[in-house]
Formats: C-alpha cells, sequence, structure tokens
C-alpha cells in the first residue's frame, strides 16, 4: 500500500536521523564541554555544578569589616553573593582576581572603588569587571615555561616527519604500482608489519640509536622514529592512487616529448596529490599527538604533547589551564586538516581533478 509505504519511510528517515543526531552529540558534547572549560576562572572551573558557559563578568559587593575591606562575589547559580576576600591589602585583592576571577585589575583602581566606603558615607559598594577571556592561554604559556617553544618543536618534528614519509613511502608506493620484482608482495606486507607494534617497543630500542648519532632530544630524532611507521602507510595508499592513474597518460607524454622525469611530476604527480595529502594528514596527526615516544625519546626539549601531559598530571596544571593547553594544541591539526580538505575530497570522489 502506498500509505503503508511512505510510513516505513518515514520511520527510516526518523531513525536515521536520530542515531546522526546521537553520534553528533556524543561527539560534539566533549568539544564543547573542553573549550568552556578553557574559558572558565579558576573559581569557576572547581565549581559544582560547573557553568555551561564561562560569564563575561562578575557582580561584586564590598563593605568593611575589621580586617579591612569584605569582597563577595554574586553567583548566577544561587542567587546570592559569596565572600571572597576579607583584607586591606590591595595588592593581594588584585592578585586573587587575576588567579581566581580572570580578572586584570590594578590595586589603584581597588582602592579608588572601595574608598568610597572610607567616609562611612554608605555602608556597601556595588561594582561589576569584566573577565578576560584569554586568561587561561595566556597562563598556560607562563606556567609551563617552556610551552612556546615547545610548540615550535611540535611543528618541526611534524614537517619532517611529513617531508620524510611522502619523500620515501611515495617512491616506494609508485616502485609497487609500476614495477614488478621478486616478493613485491612479501615486502608490500612488509613494511606494514612495524606498524603492529605498539610506538613505545620502538622508542625504546631506538634510544641508544639516536644517542649514538645525536639525534636524542632533538625534533629530528623524534621524526625519524615516527617515519618508521608512516613510511609503510603512506607506500600503501599512494600505491594504490599511482595505480589508478592510466600508464597510458604517462606514455602519451612520453610520445609528446616528455622524459620520464618530467612526465612524473607534470602528470602522474598532480594526480597523486590527494593520496599524498591523506598520507600527510596521517603522518602529521601521528607525529602531533604523540607523547609516549616523545617522553621517552626528548628530555630537555620536549614536544608540546608532552608539555600538556606533563600540565593534567604535574601540580602546576589546573583543569581549565590544561584545556587551554589542549585545544592549543588541536588547532594546528585542525587547520592542516582544512588546508588539505580539498585534496581528502578528492579522494573521495567529491571534486575532480
Amino acid at each position: 500500500m502506498p500509505v503503508n509505504r511512505s510510513v516505513k519511510k518515514l520511520i527510516q528517515k526518523t531513525t536515521f536521523l536520530i542515531l546522526i543526531a546521537t553520534i553528533l552529540f556524543f561527539i560534539l558534547t566533549p568539544i564543547f564541554f573542553l573549550t568552556s572549560l578553557s574559558f572558565l576562572s579558576s573559581r569557576e572551573a572547581y565549581q559544582f555544578p560547573l557553568p555551561i558557559l564561562p560569564s563575561l563578568k562578575s557582580e561584586f559587593v564590598a563593605e568593611k569589616s575589621e580586617k579591612g575591606y569584605l569582597i563577595s562575589i554574586y553567583e548566577p547559580s544561587t542567587g546570592e553573593y559569596e565572600s571572597i576576600l576579607d583584607t586591606n591589602k590591595f595588592e593581594k585583592m588584585s592578585t586573587y582576581f587575576r588567579r581566581e576571577l580572570s580578572i586584570y585589575t590594578s590595586p589603584e583602581k581597588l582602592k579608588e572603588i572601595l574608598s568610597q566606603l572610607d567616609n562611612g558615607d554608605i555602608e556597601k559598594v556595588h561594582f561589576t569587571m569584566r573577565k578576560s577571556l584569554w586568561h587561561n592561554y595566556k597562563t598556560f604559556f607562563k606556567v609551563t615555561g617552556n610551552a612556546k617553544a615547545a610548540l615550535i618543536r611540535s611543528i618541526q618534528t611534524a614537517l619532517v616527519t611529513i617531508l620524510i614519509s611522502l619523500t620515501l613511502g611515495g617512491m616506494a608506493g609508485y616502485a609497487f604500482a609500476r614495477f614488478s620484482f621478486k616478493g613485491k608482495e612479501q615486502l608490500r606486507f612488509g613494511i606494514l608489519f612495524v606498524r603492529m607494534f605498539p610506538a613505545v617497543t620502538i622508542a625504546l630500542p631506538m634510544v641508544i640509536l639516536l644517542a649514538k648519532y645525536g639525534f636524542y632530544d632533538r625534533p629530528v630524532g623524534l621524526s625519524l622514529v615516527y617515519s618508521v611507521g608512516s613510511i609503510g602507510l603512506t607506500a600503501w595508499i599512494t600505491a594504490s592512487i599511482f595505480m589508478g592513474i592510466g600508464i597510458e597518460l604517462e606514455e602519451a607524454a612520453q610520445v609528446f616529448g616528455a622524459n620520464k622525469l618530467q612526465t612524473f611530476f607534470k602528470i602522474t604527480l598532480p594526480l597523486a596529490f590527494p593520496g599524498l595529502a591523506a598520507s600527510s594528514m596521517y603522518a602529521f596527526i601521528g607525529a602531533w599527538n604523540d607523547t609516549v615516544s616523545a617522553l621517552i625519546l626528548t628530555q630537555s626539549k620536549p614536544t608540546f604533547a608532552v608539555v600538556v601531559y606533563k600540565a593534567l598530571i604535574g601540580s602546576t596544571g589546573k583543569i581549565n589551564l590544561t584545556a587551554a593547553g589542549a585545544l592549543t594544541m588541536a588547532f594546528p591539526a585542525v587547520v592542516f586538516t582544512l588546508f588539505i580538505r580539498k585534496y581528502i575530497n578528492q579522494m573521495w570522489g567529491g571534486v575532480k581533478v
């Protein structure tokens, strides 16, 4: 019956949409939580229940006390003011506002506001201050000390890993696609064999080799270790791409006078960009996110992933600062993926070359 078919189609469509919405919910909720947490002040980050969104400003009320000034902050969740400071030291107030509330204000500014209570005309003074949303990001780079240098080292490591992987893996993939030789199938399987072992099993023996050749605790040493696994995967991906490029295109180019090198760079390589882009993405993400191998292979020059990891487990890191570090770490990977998305879409058939 047409009506039954329409109902069945509607149920299938509704079920599909519910499934997609559920998957998106489980993917986006942690990202939203992490993003919101990275903008919370230290006081907000340790409240229960945790605020869904960071506040942009805070309202205060101050009154005279035995110690000096009693300052309370308005809590939107309870609708009441809570005492946070009782002191007459304006420098201490300014430091507390910056560290716990992410508010940058000078002792002179606080003294000017609270001086209204000194003449006894009023009992309480209300004031509002804006919060610095980027406080956690600035503080993360300050308290971790070497975070900026570590970020640069991570970028260097990832780029060198991509260069090594695409150069060696790409050449291996081309050889697998275009040439026949004895032991070809065994070698294709063999280059993936190393990926079956955890990175730590490769990193441990590599410590001795890298130290011997002066690459220990250096980005290039890490790149060499990361490239071991990436070369095999790159060879597999690029071999499939090169096999899909008709050899008659190369033969036609040679008929019109191009030599083999010109044919490769002007005909074959541009058509293989989608596979190279996908391989570079895997190499970049693998090198960028690794922590275990970097912990073993670095000592005084850690990567950014190691800095974030140590901030998470160390005494220097609060959860809002660690969230800011984690998002900072994710940003270059997102930018790199967006940069090569055109070629990734081509690999999936989204855009024709």
